[in-house]
């Protein structure tokens, strides 16, 4: 079973969230920050900290000694969960985009850094760490990505729509002239110009373009154009940046036996230290500024706890049985998953204006869940 002091180290590692949080929300309740303000902590942590904070972690790590069988657990489990998602929004009329991704995150993004690394090396010991660690790189140099790109790409989507919606208006007036029985619609009103008023008046008027046409105007745009849209924006965000120049660098740093300058890597590390702390902040201000503590309402609560604290590991569970892991290795998998929903996925929901109640009610009642829960599961597998 878990010590006293390692419990008591588990514990001294997650006050300082709690801390963060606390101070965010009163922040807010007793007036010392405004909304706008708030935003801009919350661009801050997306545009600066969190990017260099994923540099730091993703160049530190050696990718020549990860433990291939448990990436390939946590990758199998993170792709199954993305395939039944898109599956569901395929075929059911509720399903769409924007809950795949909230759904995808919240099922699979756990805070493993902040909170798994200190719970699990308390339960397994430093193997464990190590393990949370190669987690991390994979799920900033690959996943994360992809959630970016998905949000990029329903940017683009609601702007494109946006632009040709304007553009059509003019052409939207309808106007409906009802005479008896008799309906006649004119699909604009164009100004009468000089040379009309010279123009033959015994030619006859045209009705309006036929109403395919009128479609085609408000059609959707292409995915093929939503694409290249989304893929032009997303090479601007400093944290792809950060992820893909981290993992070039750990490959070569640890080919070549090199390490970052001291100057350059107490640069990143000045910045990258505040992340987690200013992200938690984020989410008590966030949280203050809801009408309620669960923003997003019970049942909608319950489904976020449930894709967290129950599909996440027991999908985690049967792919790490499928790829042969056992004993210990099995069960850090199985309790990583269990941990709570991690910040930087609010940061991104809220940047992007995607869900930002549900994944902060995840964030928020996942952290006060996550103790006793992984401890339920740490003694159910111990059994």
């Amino acid at each position: 079973m878990i010590s006293k002091s390692s419990l008591y180290h588990v514990v001294e590692s997650m006050a300082p969230l709690y801390v963060a949080m606390g101070l965010g929300y009163a922040s807010v309740r007793f007036r010392a920050f405004t909304p706008e303000q708030c935003a801009g902590i919350n661009h801050f942590v997306a545009l600066f900290a969190m990017p260099l904070l994923i540099f730091r972690m993703i160049s530190s790590n050696d990718p020549y000694a990860m433990n291939l069988r448990f990436i390939a657990a946590d990758t199998i489990q993170k792709a199954a969960i993305l395939a039944a998602l898109a599956l569901w929004a395929r075929l059911s009329a509720r399903g769409s985009l924007a809950w795949v991704v909230t759904l995808f995150s919240l099922a699979t993004l756990p805070n493993t850094i902040i909170m798994g690394v200190p719970i699990l090396r308390g339960m397994y010991g430093s193997m464990s760490g190590t393990l949370m660690v190669q987690i991390v790189v994979l799920q900033f140099a690959f996943w994360y990505v992809l959630v970016v790109f998905l949000f990029e790409y329903m940017a683009a989507q609601r702007a494109l729509v946006a632009k040709q919606q304007q553009a059509a208006a003019p052409a939207a007036v309808v106007l409906t002239v009802l005479d008896g029985d008799q309906q006649i619609n004119a699909s604009a009103v164009v100004p009468v110009t000089e040379g009309d008023r010279n123009a033959d008046t015994n030619t006859e008027a045209a009705m309006p373009p036929p109403p395919a046409e009128a479609e085609a105007a408000m059609a959707a745009p292409s995915a093929k154009l939503i694409l290249l849209m989304a893929a032009k924006k997303i090479l601007k965000i400093p944290s792809i940046h950060a992820s893909m120049l981290g993992l070039v660098w750990s490959f070569i740093a640890y080919r070549e036996g090199i390490k970052l300058p001291t100057i350059i890597d107490d640069s990143v590390a000045i910045i990258s230290v505040s992340a987690t702390g200013l992200a938690t902040f984020s989410v008590g201000t966030f949280m203050a500024q809801q009408s309620r503590f669960i923003s997003c309402g019970c049942s909608v609560a319950s489904l976020a706890m449930a894709m967290r604290f129950l599909v996440g590991p027991a999908v985690m569970a049967a792919s790490s049985l499928a790829v042969g892991l056992h004993g210990d290795l099995l069960h850090v998998g199985i309790v990583q998953a269990a941990l709570p929903l991690a910040v930087i996925s609010f940061v991104y929901a809220k940047e992007y204006n995607v869900h930002p109640e549900i994944m902060s009610t995840g964030v928020i009642v996942g952290t006060f869940a996550s103790f006793p829960i992984t401890i339920i599961y740490y003694i159910l597998l111990g059994l």
